[in-house]
């Protein structure tokens, strides 16, 4: 009987079979690690970088710490565009469904769905049409530290939602048994520096206001940028609801 394949028995195989290997990257401490860990792996030439910029609503920086983190490598950097921002797809949810929560959720998360995923594997697909890849590995730097939802995660999988009659999709989280300081120790040991927002004391980054931010998190978006905390503020009055996943206003939480 032959053995099971491991992990890493299936990356070499999808490495040998020519794969594209996609790193998605948000400017954030994991999305920075995790690329450090895939070009130790993976084949420079089997690589892209993908950003989903979510405009003004993300920390300024973050974008440009991805697009020079792949430059160095000599990767392929590729910036994924939704076609609303968070705010105008709250006011549009709002006005069509004023009923009920006009916000994103933990559980009904569109902000990642629709300024994410969706234009991410829109540019994938794109990329891998035009330069012949028929397998697609899609990395995320997700780690089982963060919740107990990424910890269910399998740190590899088939995808079978996204593969279709022309695309296979994978999805490997090359760094989800890592924790925070082993994160950034692999990038100070890459001779690299995460982005500003953590000498901040922030835990996350990829919104400036994000809806499972904590206060510390939320408290430094409301500092550095107060004008952008201002819109939110409107939005929450405008709908009626809450943009926290504690449905606490924005204003009370950084008080």
């Amino acid at each position: 009987m032959s053995a099971t394949p491991t992990l890493n028995d299936e990356i070499d195989r999808l490495i040998a079979a020519g794969a594209l290997f996609v790193g998605n990257h948000s400017g954030g401490k994991d999305s920075q690690a995790m690329l450090v860990r895939l070009l130790e792996r993976v084949p420079a030439a089997q690589m892209i970088v993908v950003h989903a910029s979510l405009g003004e609503m993300e920390w300024p920086g973050a974008m440009e710490l991805a697009r020079d983190q792949a430059a160095a490598a000599g990767l392929p950097f590729i910036v994924a565009h939704a076609t609303k921002s968070l705010l105008e797809m709250v006011e549009r949810r709002f006005e069509s469904r004023p009923e009920v929560p006009s916000w994103p959720s933990a559980s009904t998360r569109q902000c990642t769905s629709d300024l994410k995923r969706g234009p991410i594997q829109r540019e994938v697909r794109r990329y891998a049409k035009a330069n012949g890849y028929k397998v697609i590995v899609n990395c995320l730097g997700l780690r089982a530290q963060e919740s107990p939802g990424r910890a269910k995660r399998a740190p590899f999988r088939r995808n079978e939602r996204d593969s279709n009659s022309v695309n296979t999709w994978y999805e490997w989280l090359p760094i989800h048994d890592l924790s925070a300081p082993e994160v950034f120790s692999i990038i100070e040991q890459a001779g690299q520096k995460p982005h500003y927002a953590y000498a901040e004391g922030n835990d996350r980054l990829s919104c400036v206001f994000c809806i499972m931010a904590n206060k510390r998190d939320l408290k430094n978006g409301r500092k550095l940028r107060p004008e952008l905390f201002d819109k939110y503020v409107a939005m929450e009055k405008l709908t009626g609801y809450t943009m926290h996943m504690s449905r606490i206003p924005l204003v009370d939480l950084v008080a």
